[in-house]
């Protein structure tokens, strides 16, 4: 699957794994959470649009992923001796990377609201501070960000997949689908985004279509962890224990390193503990 700035915002689904046992699927880090390495999972496209020009601000914005707090003193810095735009964009960017995704989505939005700069530079600011309000648990901000950047630039895929995950945690399935189908329709070979429509169709017990979304992404790439750990799991809804064990297998050999391949475990390790009442 390709690396795409929306990927740290890509929702973790629960299942029920026989009577009462609760497993999760994942396709990257808890919305929510502290990821471990914020500057990685929140990247800075290597092409504009930019928010800002010149050295200093490539040089704050390469130092985010090396050096976060470095970053962080560069853009404070830069920022006493009227750095203007980029250097708030640089540091929201590093409150995040350090830690602060709240304090750094607040940078943000004050910066695309008051910036002079081309619409798609700020809806690309609203994208980011849409992702740190995912990563402060924060979805009804989350919306809110994506939707106004949406307004912006309105066929931005990446947008459109930022508001369905804030909008799977605030539990409005529907309107995550809606958006899923705008990205699949506008990129119908993006297996992020089939892989998301079949967790989300899965939580509505919508378990054919969900099933025909992932086979269509392990069609593109036939060891993708994440597809793969989702098509485990409708296997199991569907009653087809062996299927789901041959699946978080392969899932867990795909990526073993990951959070996907830790997921893939408990589900292995649930199914051989066996159901449990509650």
């Amino acid at each position: 699957m390709r690396a795409r700035q929306t990927k740290v915002t890509a929702a973790i689904l629960v299942l029920s794994l026989g009577a009462g046992v609760g497993v999760w699927r994942g396709m990257g880090p808890l919305p929510g959470s502290a990821p471990e390495a914020p500057a990685a999972a929140l990247p800075i496209p290597p092409f504009p649009p930019r928010i800002a020009s010149g050295a200093p601000y490539e040089q704050c914005l390469a130092a985010l992923s090396e050096d976060p707090e470095h970053a962080r003193t560069m853009a404070d810095t830069w920022q006493t001796e009227g750095g203007g735009d980029g250097a708030v964009h640089c540091q929201g960017l590093a409150l995040i990377a350090t830690g602060e995704p709240e304090a750094g989505a607040a940078r943000l939005e004050a910066l695309a609201r008051g910036s002079l700069a081309p619409p798609l530079a700020r809806a690309a600011v609203l994208g980011q501070a849409a992702q740190a309000r995912l990563m402060a648990a924060q979805p009804d901000r989350s919306v809110e960000d994506a939707t106004q950047a949406l307004k912006l630039a309105p066929e931005n895929t990446d947008l459109l997949m930022t508001r369905a995950m804030a909008a799977a945690e605030l539990d409005r399935l529907d309107a995550a689908i809606a958006d899923l189908n705008r990205v699949i329709a506008l990129e119908p070979d993006r297996a992020d985004a089939l892989v998301m429509r079949a967790g989300t169709l899965r939580q509505q017990d919508r378990l054919n279509p969900a099933m025909e979304d992932v086979q269509r992404a392990l069609a593109l790439d036939p060891d993708e962890a994440e597809a793969l750990l989702e098509r485990g799991i409708i296997r199991q809804r569907l009653g087809d224990i062996v299927g789901a064990r041959a699946d978080w297998q392969r899932a867990r050999a795909a990526d073993p390193n990951s959070t996907t391949a830790d997921l893939a475990e408990q589900n292995l390790a649930l199914l051989d503990a066996g159901p449990r009442q509650r």
